[in-house]
């Protein structure tokens, strides 16, 4: 799996953060989206897959 991010939809709500920080952070200066793991397998996949889904700006998409 690879998280996808469209920066230009994130209006830097933190969710995916709160979700899983070993996964996400937020830029300092405006709050978007930051990947920390653009492949995460697992439990972190799992945490990726809740993440996309309580987005709500819909930025996170996965694939594969």
């Amino acid at each position: 799996m690879k998280i996808i991010v469209d920066t230009g939809k994130c209006v830097g709500a933190g969710q995916c953060v709160l979700t899983e920080p070993a996964l996400f952070d937020q830029g300092e200066d405006d709050g978007t989206i930051i990947v920390l793991n653009e492949t995460p397998e697992g439990e972190l996949a799992e945490k990726a897959r809740e993440a996309a889904h309580v987005c709500p700006s819909q930025a996170l998409s996965l694939e594969g």
